[in-house]
């Protein structure tokens, strides 16, 4: 117990110590230089700011694909009285991170669940995006900002990569009782074809599966792959 509690405050120590050099090379730029420079921007290394523009280009990303998804599917707009596509985007976008499904008590896989449930009466638009987005920030720990200490979890955004594509396979093959579609995506009905969704889809797959490399690496731990057969199966854990 005495050897752990030493190698604790060691460690204490050391985080203070970097943090007050962290201070002082602030401190030094900001007289030197006589700019503006936060401590924020000292504190993130090269991979904090590709943690960081990660998560903002796949972001933006979900904001077009809500916008694309209310296009095709109307219908589930107008289940919300006066509702528009940016006042939807705007309210879950206002949403904590950590907090985008607590409007259907669940968490972010069940609301994915849910929002293809032939049974369920709620805006279906919504409610996979909120399971959507809100699965791909817990990969990142709900975090849309990244400093020096911070690490993720190479898994969890393996996975998420997969959730993704298992969720591309359920949108095609999820049909009510009438055997139409739950929520259109892809339009094939006539010549040109509508290929934007499987863009955008494969553009966000692609970011999560480089972040999962790119943590892989930093972290030195080692990513289980899952086989083809369970990606129709259950969301994989985040």
């Amino acid at each position: 117990m005495g050897v752990e509690s030493g190698q604790a405050d060691r460690l204490r120590i050391i985080c203070w110590l970097r943090l007050a050099i962290l201070s002082a090379v602030a401190g030094g730029l900001l007289a030197c230089t006589n700019q503006e420079v936060s401590l924020h921007k000292v504190a993130k290394t090269d991979i904090d700011m590709v943690h960081d523009l990660h998560w903002k280009t796949v972001d933006q990303r979900l904001t077009v694909l809500m916008g694309k998804l209310y296009e095709r599917n109307p219908d589930e707009l107008h289940k919300t009285p006066n509702a528009t596509i940016l006042s939807r985007q705007k309210l879950l976008w206002s949403t904590p991170l950590n907090r985008q499904t607590s409007y259907l008590g669940v968490d972010e896989l069940r609301a994915m669940d849910l929002a293809l449930d032939p049974n369920f009466p709620g805006d279906r638009v919504y409610a996979v995006m909120a399971g959507l987005r809100g699965m791909l920030s817990r990969s990142y720990d709900y975090k849309d900002d990244f400093y020096l200490f911070d690490t993720l979890d190479q898994q969890a955004l393996y996975n998420s990569a997969r959730n993704v594509e298992i969720l591309v396979w359920r949108l095609k093959h999820r049909l009510d009782a009438k055997g139409a579609r739950l929520l259109f995506t892809n339009g094939f009905d006539k010549p040109p074809y509508n290929l934007s969704y499987e863009r955008l889809f494969g553009k966000i797959i692609a970011y999560q599966d480089m972040m999962a490399i790119i943590t892989s690496e930093r972290t030195q731990r080692g990513i289980n792959y899952a086989t083809h057969s369970i990606l129709r199966m259950a969301f994989l854990p985040i």
